[in-house]
């Protein structure tokens, strides 16, 4: 899908403006087409020979021109009429009339809505009752340059002629409508494929948020319950030495304060974040620091160049343990789609208002045997900085690729 929508013929392929309003507006090509069979046909009645009759002629046209205003709705039935009116035109005029045209419209409109073996029945039906009208009824015509030794226009005698255009026409309208129509087909089924791919990608991106929100939700479970043990501890510890140790009392509470602010900022931002608190939780190790995942990713044989890795942590667990992820997903693939790069840059930033997690390599030299991968990992990544407030930007970097994380420092901040 689109940004706006799903695939259709507007957005899948390169119109240009004039193609582009008919397809928006089907009813000013239906006017157009009414148009120049009214004026085609007009025009032949207009030229007719005194002895035929102008206005039975012009009747026809207008007739036909009327007929093809439901050519899209009803397609076989305005064949028929306007077969039936070329014929009558025929009958009494000695003429077609120019309703050629208006027949070549109407097959194409046939061939382009009906299967083609309806398609070609039809087709096949008109031009024999057309054709065999002709050279019944068709009256030879005067020619206006030739004239006998008396002044009289020579008659000449078209049916062969004219045969042979109605030929032409029917099957250039025949081929023009099934070529229009398998193409409508081929570019339904071409949407359709498109449109349920994007589909089956949106269910498959919802699905993987569901996931990695139910991970975060299992991780700040470990948070907010190691808090709570710290908080319980920290109080005890107050009211035991409350009389022997005031000092000690207060400094154990104002821990104790700034440990279940901390806390509660963590449950505020999963309870906000996430749609099904009760999904089960499982604890989440302990001692996961940048540098010994960097260190595990060398042993790996990924050559990393880090800087800021041995910054003092942030003390809010939650942040702590979203850059852990970031590198540690960050590099995982690097070492996935890019095998044999020649470095990787993992630079860690901090400042009073955010910290920046930048992993940059420089492409890889052989080729990667799962270089397609899911996307899920960016997924992963970007709903663990939404959750503290924070941004993703990922995407080709000069040689390679390149991940930027910002995540602000502080609760006000997010």
């Amino acid at each position: 899908m689109t940004e706006t929508g799903p695939f259709t013929e507007l957005n899948s392929r390169r119109l240009g403006p004039v193609r582009r309003f008919f397809v928006r507006h089907p009813r000013a090509m239906d006017a157009l087409v009414v148009a120049l069979t009214a004026i085609t046909a007009g025009s032949s009645g207009l030229g007719a020979d005194p002895q035929r009759s102008v206005a039975a002629g012009l009747g026809f046209a207008a007739a036909a021109a009327l007929a093809l205003v439901w050519r899209r709705s009803r397609p076989l039935v305005v064949t028929g009429a306007i077969v039936a009116l070329g014929v009558l035109s025929l009958a009494t005029t000695g003429s077609f009339g120019g309703l050629e045209l208006a027949l070549a419209f109407a097959l194409y409109a046939v061939a382009a809505s009906r299967p083609a073996r309806t398609a070609w029945l039809t087709a096949s039906v008109a031009f024999a009752a057309s054709a065999g009208a002709v050279w019944l009824w068709e009256q030879p015509s005067a020619d206006p340059i030739q004239r006998d030794a008396e002044g009289n226009y020579v008659l000449t005698d078209d049916r062969l002629g004219n045969t042979t255009v109605l030929v032409i026409l029917v099957l250039a309208a025949m081929a023009i409508g099934i070529s229009v129509r398998n193409r409508r087909e081929h570019l339904a089924d071409l949407m359709e494929r498109a449109n349920a791919l994007s589909r089956d990608r949106d269910r498959q991106a919802q699905l993987a948020r569901a996931a990695e929100r139910s991970r975060i939700a299992r991780e700040m479970h470990d948070v907010v319950a190691h808090s709570l043990s710290v908080m319980i501890t920290l109080a005890d510890g107050a009211s035991a030495a409350l009389d022997r140790a005031p000092d000690r009392s207060r400094a154990a509470l104002a821990e104790l304060s700034s440990t279940g602010r901390t806390a509660l900022g963590d449950m505020r931002r999963v309870l906000g974040a996430l749609a099904d608190d009760g999904a089960p939780l499982e604890p989440v190790g302990e001692g996961q620091d940048l540098p010994t995942l960097v260190e595990r990713f060398r042993t790996a044989g990924l050559p990393v160049h880090a800087e800021g890795l041995r910054l003092e942590p942030p003390s809010d667990t939650g942040l702590r343990l979203a850059l852990y992820r970031v590198v540690q997903e960050a590099l995982t693939n690097v070492l996935r789609h890019a095998p044999g790069t020649p470095q990787v840059d993992v630079v860690l930033r901090h400042d009073p208002d955010r910290w920046e997690v930048e992993v940059t390599d420089h492409g890889g030299v052989v080729p990667a045997p799962d270089a397609g991968g899911s996307g899920l990992g960016l997924i992963g990544m970007r709903e663990r900085a939404e959750v503290l407030g924070g941004t993703v930007e990922a995407g080709p970097w000069e040689h390679g690729w390149r991940v930027h994380v910002t995540i602000p420092t502080s609760e006000a901040h997010r």
